[in-house]
């Protein structure tokens, strides 16, 4: 997801406050909604798989590879 579509998700959003939508932009406006609310859990997985933590015994543990990345 790049700003421009970012910039069109507000814009469809001030637009929907100020005079409504069109049904295309409706339907637009939920296929951004997907795809940003995709890039956002894609980048918070990747975040959450590279977690190192340090076991009480001093081993080091990566969360990602512990629970197999099950949420990708």
């Amino acid at each position: 997801m790049n700003n421009n579509d970012i910039d069109r998700i507000n814009t469809l959003y001030h637009k929907s406050k100020a005079v409504g939508l069109t049904p295309e932009e409706k339907e637009e406006q939920k296929r951004l909604r997907k795809e940003y609310i995709k890039s956002i859990r894609a980048s918070l997985l990747g975040t959450l798989n590279s977690i190192d933590m340090q076991e009480e015994d001093g081993t080091v543990t990566n969360l990602g590879e512990k629970h197999g990345k099950r949420y990708n």
